[in-house]
């Protein structure tokens, strides 16, 4: 039984939201001021219908999109769109009860982005490559990504071929791909131990398909040569596997805005700090200490630390979820940069907010963590300065920030 709905706003999940009779309905792929006919189950509804289309509708430009888990509002012209982003973290800060200068959402796609990872083994279509459908563990064998750089794009040939070989397991794997200076860098993940037939395929391919490198499980099973990541001015020979940010101009946005927020600091320390994307940039300027619980980027960011023209660094592999620097360690830091994962950086946030520290840095991938967090600074004595979201999950709800806090 289908029924006719205005669609009043898009969710935080990017699905437009309206009153239906019975109970509020979240639909897919509409837009504010819509009027649809949908059928719903519940709180999930599906558009059969646009009755009236928005002005702010625009076509798609992958043909996945609607099936494709990936993206949720290649429908959505660019404006709008990255006002409602930047809405996403003013909403959060307002369900904390903490105020801030919000920036326009800067748009960092640049090329695109550089990882990600292509499943297959998964789902009735087991040869199928790509990524997850919509709501299901099926996967859409994908023909074309504009979201991802050309090289990624261009690199789904490797990727069929790749889960070719490895699905005579009969396991679900994930294939890691990283676009590296020179090439692409490749880590396969869930089949578990191979037969050395297997292997020996593995390492014939990525010889003929010139991989810089392939690993499993974050062994290598082959390299061309070092696959390599240019953070600021510094050359970092990347572990496999290694975090990087989703796109070089997002990385390049954020960065921007860390030093900026470091201007004048002497000492910092760079938590979460990955291979030192933030650290190593910062140490053009001043003494950095960095802590990340990843030991082979924790080695990578020693390693490049040797180069010419930086201020010293100091590296250490610790867990800062259950071992947060307190309130004793942070007395030798007049600036702190962090960009924890998803969850956020709770414990760390309560060591700083007693701390003396006169500014902090705060990356985040996540408004709601990061809004939790800013309280507790707040609360500490803080004022929190200008945020500014920055677009690299282009078409997704997922937004990344940065905030600056200053000691009252």
């Amino acid at each position: 039984m289908s029924e006719e709905v205005t669609i009043s706003a898009i969710g935080r999940q990017g699905d437009g939201i309206a009153e239906a009779k019975q109970c509020r309905v979240h639909v897919p792929f509409t837009l504010p001021a819509e009027r649809v006919e949908i059928s719903h189950d519940g709180e999930r509804g599906t558009p059969e219908k646009i009755v009236e289309a928005s002005a702010e509708r625009i076509a798609p430009v992958c043909k996945h999109f609607g099936v494709c888990g990936g993206c949720a509002l290649q429908h959505w012209k660019a404006e709008p769109y990255l006002a409602w982003k930047r809405n996403l973290v003013a909403d959060a800060l307002a369900r904390e009860g903490v105020s801030a200068q919000i920036a326009q959402t800067i748009p960092a796609y640049g090329a695109g982005r550089i990882r990600a990872v292509f499943h297959s083994g998964r789902g009735e279509n087991k040869s199928a490559v790509g990524f997850a459908k919509r709501r299901s563990h099926e996967i859409v064998d994908l023909e074309e990504c504009p979201v991802l750089a050309p090289e990624l794009e261009a690199a789904l040939p490797i990727a069929r071929e790749l889960a070719k070989i490895l699905l005579a397991a009969g396991k679900p794997i994930d294939l890691h791909f990283t676009v590296a200076e020179r090439g692409l860098d490749i880590d396969i993940r869930g089949p578990g131990k191979l037969a050395k037939p297997v292997e020996s395929k593995l390492v014939s391919f990525a010889a003929a398909r010139k991989l810089l490198r392939l690993s499993l499980h974050g062994k290598t099973l082959a390299q061309l040569a070092a696959p390599t990541h240019l953070a600021g001015n510094v050359r970092v020979n990347l572990p496999p596997g290694p975090f990087l940010q989703a796109t070089a101009e997002g990385e390049r946005a954020l960065a921007e805005k860390v030093l900026q927020a470091a201007a004048g600091a002497k000492s910092a320390a760079d938590l979460f700090s990955g291979i030192g994307t933030f650290a190593l940039r910062l140490a053009g300027k001043m003494k950095v200490a960095a802590f990340d619980n990843h030991e082979p980027s924790i080695a990578a960011l020693q390693a490049a630390a040797k180069s010419p023209g930086l201020k010293p660094i100091t590296a250490a592999a610790r867990d800062l979820f259950r071992w947060p620097l307190v309130v004793d360690e942070l007395k030798k830091f007049d600036f702190v940069a962090l960009d924890p994962p998803r969850q956020g950086a709770e414990a760390q946030a309560r060591e700083l907010a007693q701390s003396k520290v006169k500014r902090i840095a705060y990356v985040s991938c996540d408004a709601d963590t990061f809004a939790r967090d800013a309280r507790i600074l707040v609360e500490g004595g803080f004022k929190l300065g200008e945020v500014t979201s920055v677009d690299q999950f282009r078409y997704s709800p997922h937004v990344e920030l940065v905030g600056v806090f200053f000691k009252k």
